[in-house]
């Protein structure tokens, strides 16, 4: 096996990072995707960060023995608490991407002093990760966040377009902290599900940004200008989760779009 034909790992604490996986198997359809939900430990945004980089090496671990050449991490909150821990780790073994860092580089050349909202779990919205690297790139963006902690448990059980979501999705979007926003940062892979309903509550006057299109584009251009794009092989998926309920595997499908077969992987056990 070529370096190019080593697999991609993708890894969040449930199966929303499914939605980045989908986009990264729309733009490189020959990449092999593993792909590892923490199912046993959902959500990490309530969790501590020790905790959080705890779940995230041992994860890491499991991916490097799967020979993968990147790991992705594709949960915010895993971004903003292990994102230097699992880079650490990984050493020259896989290179690591995270969700946080290409979306701050594209709001930094989108919304140059833009007023930006953002919302997503208590843990992604109280480490200031987002705040400390849009400041850094001193384009005098301003970020009004918004923690949501009832987004990824409700989608994650199946409640989007409906009207329960839509009720506790207009309740958090008429917050006043997002008052006066240009643009919205879906900042958890769970809300790509929830994004036409939220554009649609918006009508035009706010620009959505899901963040794993933005995602996947930036893992091609990695693989791109490190030749390891795998422009060969068919690709041999391979999902797996820490704990198996009917309702994630049910999920599965509306994460991903396409039937996947899901295997329990009891990494703690």
């Amino acid at each position: 096996m070529t370096d190019a034909q080593r697999p991609i790992g993708i890894f969040d604490s449930g199966i929303g990072g499914l939605t980045v996986a989908y986009a990264v198997n729309q733009l490189l359809p020959n990449e092999t995707i593993i792909y590892f939900g923490d199912t046993a430990h959902f959500p990490y945004g309530d969790k501590s960060t020790a905790a959080i980089q705890s779940y995230a090496v041992k994860i890491t671990d499991m991916l490097l023995k799967q020979n993968c050449k990147v790991i992705l991490i594709a949960c915010n909150s895993a971004s903003s608490a292990a994102y230097q821990l699992v880079k650490e780790y990984a050493g020259s073994r896989a290179k690591v991407i995270n969700v946080i860092d290409p979306i701050v580089r594209y709001v930094g050349n989108e919304y140059p002093k833009g007023k930006v909202g953002l919302i997503g779990t208590k843990k992604t919205v109280s480490s200031n990760v987002y705040q400390r690297k849009i400041d850094k790139l001193n384009k005098e963006i301003t970020l009004k966040a918004l923690a949501t902690p009832l987004l990824a448990p409700m989608i994650e059980e199946g409640y989007f377009n409906n009207a329960i979501s839509e009720s506790i999705i207009l309740n958090y979007l008429q917050d006043k902290s997002l008052e006066g926003i240009e643009s919205l940062i879906l900042g958890c892979t769970h809300y790509p599900l929830i994004k036409e309903q939220i554009k649609a509550l918006y009508k035009g006057s706010v620009q959505v940004i899901d963040s794993s299109d933005i995602v996947a584009d930036a893992l091609k251009e990695y693989l791109v200008a490190n030749n390891l794009l795998n422009t060969e092989t068919a690709p041999q998926h391979k999902f797996y989760v820490s704990d198996y309920t009917q309702s994630f595997a049910e999920s599965t499908r509306l994460f991903f779009r396409q039937e996947v077969h899901l295997e329990r992987y009891p990494l703690w056990e």
